[in-house]
């Protein structure tokens, strides 16, 4: 059969030269027999002339957009023309049969535009898959919870869909995070995102991360969020789980009145949110944000 051609965009500042090589080599030994094209797009570096290759087609790029991952992925979808696009972040890895499998199912689900799998999640020397559960993700799914599987790693879609439905990614978030949930909802809002509910792909978490400990950058991004999104603050256990997010943020601020308040809008919306006592004991002073981060990671989970 005529196989689709995949773009791949491939972000990244050039400072973990390493990882971006494993991450290019495992994309080079996809089982997909259709042709692959992979865009490295530097963001806030100018490429050097040694990003590393791999077997198949690879173009290297600058950022020339808003600096950030969401215009890094629209240079590369904006350069490339294939007929679907799919992302990986520089640190993360492609199991062989992800672009295979993923392509398989996009075509036999009629009208799907966009897909996603399960992840691994490496943290620590330890690999805890997280699934979802389902064979599709809709929009309601992703205002109750933001469903850490629907990673930017696991996304593909068609090109057409992207640049003339759903939409480019948004520049305007602040620090570009939560660009990735933001695109999810649009693309689940046209219809619901086809699923592979195994772990086809490797997501490193770390400490290291560009954007781990960027409180007010999260915070910011997160108020962007309900404010673009008002269905969140309609769906009670979505919405408090956001303001329990907000709450966490202000108290690794140090901002104790505003990790309070937000604590208690989540409450008032489910008195059951599980990020409020965390959120609490960091602002009170009893245990770091650090520590509640990396016993969560630990087991697959963030705040």
């Amino acid at each position: 059969m005529n196989w689709p051609s995949v773009g791949v965009v491939v972000p990244t500042r050039g400072d973990r030269p390493a990882l971006l090589k494993e991450a290019l080599a495992a994309i080079d030994a996809q089982d997909y027999q259709g042709a692959v094209t992979t865009a490295v797009v530097f963001d806030q570096a100018e490429p050097d002339g040694q990003a590393p290759t791999s077997g198949g087609a690879v173009v290297v790029l600058a950022n020339d957009r808003t600096p950030g991952l969401a215009g890094a992925r629209n240079t590369g979808v904006l350069a490339l023309d294939t007929d679907l696009i799919a992302f990986c972040d520089d640190d993360d890895q492609w199991l062989p049969d992800k672009l295979s499998r993923q392509v398989g199912l996009l075509l036999v689900r009629p009208g799907a535009e966009f897909a996603s799998c399960g992840i691994l999640v490496s943290f620590d020397g330890r690999s805890i898959p997280r699934l979802a559960g389902c064979a599709q993700i809709t929009h309601a799914d992703l205002l109750t919870s933001r469903m850490v599987m629907v990673h930017s790693s696991t996304y593909l879609d068609d090109r057409r869909a992207l640049i003339g439905g759903i939409g480019l990614l948004d520049e305007t978030i602040p620090g570009s995070q939560n660009e990735d949930w933001d695109l999810a909802l649009r693309a689940a809002r046209r219809h619901p995102i086809a699923h592979l509910d195994e772990p086809l792909v490797r997501v490193r978490w770390s400490a290291n991360s560009h954007y781990a400990r960027q409180w007010e950058t999260k915070v910011a991004s997160l108020q962007w969020m309900l404010q673009h999104h008002p269905e969140i603050a309609a769906t009670r256990r979505g919405a408090a789980r956001v303001y329990g997010q907000i709450s966490f943020g202000y108290a690794c601020l140090r901002n104790r009145g505003q990790a309070v308040r937000w604590a208690g809008r989540a409450l008032r919306s489910n008195v059951l949110e599980r990020r409020v006592p965390f959120a609490l004991a960091v602002a009170s002073g009893a245990v770091s944000g650090d520590r509640v981060l990396r016993a969560l990671h630990a087991r697959g989970h963030g705040i």
